[in-house]
């Protein structure tokens, strides 16, 4: 073997430790007690799961707070900041940037992402020309798509249609949206759906921002990906209008999303940090309960989305954190659905990007993260940290377990 991995934690069966046999990259063996020789990790009973998985972050606009403002903090706000910045990006800066904030995603344990990038007159393609170079470059250590989406408005920007095309000719491999930013919400969404059955492609909207849920776009979405035969590659992400929706509102959106085929994203940082900005007390936290949608049988993800810009002016790059704050923001404390939490960066986030070579199960590619504890749960509610990540069987990063320094007795 090329390396076992002893004395693992599972998720699904914390309640023993085994071994795991890697070889030339993939897993070839998960038993108790391997007899095989090879290079060796005793990991002491501690968690071993699946490499965590972005499902949306926006590379591109990450770390630019220093030439924005934040002041009144609301979505209209920060498209403006951002479009005003983003006139001055060139390739190089959006590299430099796309790679300081992917580097935070490797040392927290990602091995997989979707990313979201801005595509429009002002910025042209000088976005994708300085992310593109990463995907090669760090193949190592993660498998990167690149979804392409009209911050700005689509058919109310004129020229934003042919980019988007010319995007997804150069390699980009996912189809976005932002209907809320457009004249006609629906005629976006109609198009977005052309250009994927066009291109092939699989579809991640941003969708339905706001804090009522008198109007859903995501239904005329369900509509389409009915039509088209587009479930099980159509998500969106957001969708905070949910959050104010009474329980037979919500019911009805989650069996349509289920019948549907149509996944969700939420972006509990973001969504908590921009909501509730119109009301002057009692502010509501427009986190969409992903926990509740689970329950009727709709896939949900957690993800990260902005990185210190004015749409969210934090970020450590850490899934274990946006699982902890999502656990915090939803009143979430039992057991099994702390543990949705954790499958929503990492199981149901491989489906949700329809990641196949992905689990921890013979055969699979050998990308896998060892935390600092033995559950699921316990990774949620502890904050547990990465201490390595793998990448098809070679180790791509490594975080010394904390010790206490305790006087000598006397």
């Amino acid at each position: 073997m090329d390396l076992i991995v002893r004395n693992a934690r599972l998720a699904r069966e914390p309640e023993r430790t085994v071994d795991i046999g890697i070889e030339a990259g993939r897993i070839v063996v998960i038993e108790t007690g391997l007899a095989a020789e090879g290079e060796e990790l005793d990991v002491g009973g501690r968690l071993v799961s699946p490499g965590f998985v972005e499902t949306h972050i926006h590379l591109d606009k990450s770390c630019i707070l220093d030439r924005c403002q934040s002041k009144r903090g609301d979505l209209a706000e920060a498209i403006g900041e951002v479009a005003r910045a983003k006139a001055a990006f060139t390739p190089e800066d959006v590299y430099a940037r796309g790679r300081r904030t992917l580097e935070k995603c490797l040392m927290q344990g990602t091995t997989h992402m979707r990313t979201q990038l801005e595509v429009d007159p002002g910025i042209g393609l000088r976005g994708l020309e300085g992310i593109l170079p990463l995907i090669e470059e760090y193949r190592w250590a993660i498998d990167i798509e690149i979804c392409v989406f009209p911050q700005e408005g689509l058919l109310n920007n004129p020229g934003t249609d042919e980019l988007m095309v010319a995007a997804l000719k150069k390699g980009a491999r996912v189809v976005g949206a932002a209907p809320y930013t457009d004249s006609n919400p629906h005629g976006q969404i109609d198009r977005i759906f052309e250009m994927a059955r066009e291109f092939d492609a699989d579809i991640d909207m941003h969708l339905d921002f706001g804090p009522t849920a008198d109007t859903l776009d995501l239904d005329y979405v369900c509509t389409l990906a009915d039509r088209y035969r587009w479930g099980g590659r159509t998500a969106i992400g957001h969708v905070t209008k949910l959050a104010g929706a009474n329980p037979t509102r919500f019911d009805a959106a989650a069996r349509r999303m289920r019948d549907a085929g149509v996944a969700l994203t939420v972006l509990p940082s973001t969504d908590l940090f921009l909501m509730g900005r119109e009301c002057d007390c009692n502010q509501p936290r427009g986190v969409t309960h992903a926990h509740k949608l689970i329950r009727h049988g709709v896939n949900c993800s957690l993800s990260t989305n902005n990185v210190l810009n004015p749409f969210t002016p934090f970020g450590d790059c850490s899934l274990i954190r946006m699982a902890n704050l999502n656990a915090n923001i939803c009143h979430i404390g039992a057991t099994d659905d702390i543990r949705e939490c954790f499958d929503m960066i990492t199981e149901r986030s491989a489906r949700l990007i329809n990641a196949r070579d992905y689990g921890l199960a013979p055969g699979k590619s050998a990308d896998f993260v060892v935390l600092d504890c033995q559950t699921r749960e316990a990774a949620v509610a502890e904050l547990a940290p990465v201490l390595f990540a793998y990448k098809r069987g070679r180790r791509t990063m490594t975080r010394p377990a904390a010790t206490l320094h305790r006087p000598p007795l006397n």
